[in-house]
């Protein structure tokens, strides 16, 4: 392939087969393979969340899908009021469940804020803050820098050791662990599966965490990269605040962007990247279809396999000893 046939119409799909495609799996593997009578989706107001509750409507009907809308303090506001948007647009039963205060009783913001403080000693209430990823890009080694804006609305940053980086991160994974808690009660009550909502960058890519947003009993558009996700929800008839809104994480206190996080691109061309690392596209042609230099495409097909190495445990079953239930045939 040349640069010339590189582009985002290799991600181009069949809206409507595809749509079907999904839909029928659904039913197929709810009904049949997990014996539950609905699902659960946590609707986050992103993207992701949007389209598989849209899909679950359309597999199962309104009356068989239960929404759940999650904020905590670090939260926009936006982002519940797209959830409740889509929700209602949908027309699925669904509520609204605070968990603040939950994280707070577990200790989830005043450790994450003395791991902070070891960094920044003035930072306090009134404060925010987020991390993000340097180095990589300009062909050093990734690594992590705090961001905190004061009251007055200055940012200071510092490069983040490894022990208070570590357990900003743990903090935080409390709230993606304390909402994959709520939605398993309601499924459970209600006898629903628990829709997970990855995209496949962030599936492949380890964007997620262990036993938190990771945790499902199916995953529908794991397979979508997200530009076609995007895609997906213009044809499914998303609200257009919804089909426009750029992914952020919304779980830092200052605004934050996946690639600001995470990835080595912004998602259009991380998209492309990932496609082309898949289809053995040398890094060359890569470079000349996203405009980056050899070297900086070499960096990212290298940031796509380190993730992969990296976040192999993410995707791991429990280690056991040896075989416990009889293999299948």
């Amino acid at each position: 392939m040349t640069s010339a046939g590189l582009g985002p119409h290799v991600l181009a799909l069949d809206h409507g087969a595809e749509t079907t495609r999904i839909c029928d799996w659904m039913v197929a593997t709810v009904a049949t393979t997990l014996r539950r009578r609905g699902v659960i989706i946590a609707i986050s107001g992103g993207i992701d969340s949007s389209v598989c509750a849209a899909l679950a409507v359309r597999a199962f009907g309104a009356k068989k899908v239960y929404g759940l809308l999650l904020p905590e303090q670090d939260s926009s506001s936006s982002s519940a009021d797209r959830g409740r948007m889509v929700a209602e647009s949908l027309g699925i039963d669904h509520e609204l469940f605070d968990i603040a205060p939950a994280l707070r009783a577990l200790g989830c913001y005043a450790q994450r804020d003395a791991a902070i403080r070891a960094v920044f000693p003035g930072y306090d209430e009134g404060w925010k803050s987020k991390i993000a990823i340097a180095g990589g890009a300009a062909g050093g080694l990734n690594y992590f820098k705090l961001i905190v804006q004061d009251p007055q609305g200055a940012q200071h940053e510092a490069r983040l050791p490894l022990r208070e980086y570590l357990q900003i991160v743990a903090a935080t994974n409390f709230k993606q662990r304390i909402r994959k808690t709520i939605e398993y009660f309601h499924a459970d009550r209600l006898n629903y599966a628990v829709i997970g909502t990855p995209n496949r960058l962030e599936y492949d890519q380890g964007f997620f965490v262990k036993n938190g947003d990771g945790a499902a009993d199916l995953k529908p558009i794991a397979h979508l990269y997200k530009t076609q996700v995007y895609a997906l929800a213009r044809h499914l008839g998303l609200p257009d605040e919804v089909c426009n809104a750029q992914p952020t994480t919304d779980t830092y206190s200052l605004a934050q962007g996946q690639d600001e996080f995470y990835f080595a691109l912004p998602y259009q061309k991380m998209d492309i990247a990932l496609w082309a690392f898949n289809h053995g596209v040398p890094a060359g042609e890569l470079g000349r279809a996203l405009q980056l230099t050899p070297e900086q495409a070499q960096f990212v097909y290298n940031d796509i396999e380190a993730k992969r190495r990296t976040t192999a445990y993410l995707h791991a079953a429990p280690a056991l000893l040896e075989p416990v239930l009889p293999q299948a045939a």
